[in-house]
């Protein structure tokens, strides 16, 4: 990889930051495409902000753009779509290519693929109809969580705790996606990994007052609380760093990502799901991490920008 230091900023050309979208995260895609357009231009970067939608992408290119960084969150932005789009008209963009982001979308191929690997996550069942519903509090105990398999920053996830509730449960989640993904509840701390260029960052760990780490704890409450480092004692640190970045490799992710992790109640560390385009917001933790590792915000996002000038096959 270049190192982003000695690159000059006119070198990277006239850069498109995709964000908005589609999907149900838009509005906080759009604060993260907020604040990194910001700090390429801090930087010196001739970069522009635009509300990516299925009918602009392909006019990047007779536009004048020579690379982009992918600002966007959820469905369509973040799940391979836009990245094919933009391999298709040889335009290079940052983070994951088209595999990596598709099955780090997919909850469910992610634990398929882990589990192949023997790579410890919380056990789940997925729910296609109804009927799938019977035996699931056996199966996994109570609480637990109904998530849609492809959605990201917890939407449409929801904590049942009582059997009575658990079949509008299912039917609130199927009403955002069409395969619905239950989990176990784990009890232990709720972390994050983010990961930058092969290296694992330092782990965050997370305290809300919400029931879980929902939207609202993610993106609006200032009562959410974030601990990095994140109090582990070394080993259990190490051990959780090398997991995140074996998980995000299996899944063929790419430069820049995060790993979401919890430890259950004997401290043991259990996947959740990886993160191919994090938030980049006021609240988000990647930049939290990499600033334990000497990286401004404006550097973060340069360095992940630089990493496009290596192109590859992914990559335009």
């Amino acid at each position: 990889m270049a190192n982003a230091s000695m690159i000059a900023p006119a070198k990277l050309g006239k850069v498109a930051v995709l964000m908005g979208g589609v999907s149900a995260e838009r509005e906080v895609s759009l604060v993260s495409g907020a604040a990194i357009l910001k700090a390429l231009l801090e930087k010196g970067v001739d970069a522009h902000g635009l509300d990516a939608n299925p009918d602009n992408i392909s006019d990047l290119k007779a536009n004048g753009y020579d690379r982009v960084f992918i600002a966007l969150h959820g469905r369509w932005g973040e799940d391979g779509t836009v990245q094919g789009a933009l391999q298709a008209i040889g335009l290079p963009f940052t983070g994951s290519g088209v595999l990596g982001c598709a099955l780090a979308m997919d909850k469910v191929r992610s634990k398929q693929v882990w589990q192949a690997l023997d790579l410890p996550t919380a056990k789940y069942r997925v729910l296609r109809s109804e009927s799938d519903l019977e035996g699931l509090v056996e199966e996994l105990g109570l609480p637990l969580f109904i998530k849609p398999a492809r959605e990201g920053s917890s939407v449409g996830v929801g904590k049942v705790v009582d059997q009575a509730d658990l079949l509008g449960a299912y039917q609130k989640t199927a009403s955002v996606g069409d395969e619905v993904l239950a989990e176990q509840f784990i009890a232990g701390a709720e972390l994050t990994v983010g990961v930058l260029k092969g290296e694992a960052l330092p782990v965050v760990r997370m305290q809300t007052q919400n029931e879980f780490y929902d939207y609202e704890a993610k993106y609006h409450s200032d009562e959410t609380q974030y601990f990095c480092p994140a109090g582990l004692n070394d080993a259990l640190e190490e051990e959780i760093r090398v997991l995140a970045l074996r998980a995000f490799e299996a899944l063929d992710c790419d430069v820049w990502g995060r790993v979401d992790v919890m430890l259950d109640a004997e401290q043991k560390p259990l996947l959740l799901e990886v993160n191919t385009v994090p938030g980049m917001t006021d609240h988000s933790l990647v930049p939290m991490a990499a600033a334990q590792t000497g990286r401004s915000f404006a550097d973060l996002v340069f360095e992940i920008l630089v990493t496009t000038l290596e192109g590859g096959a992914d990559h335009g």
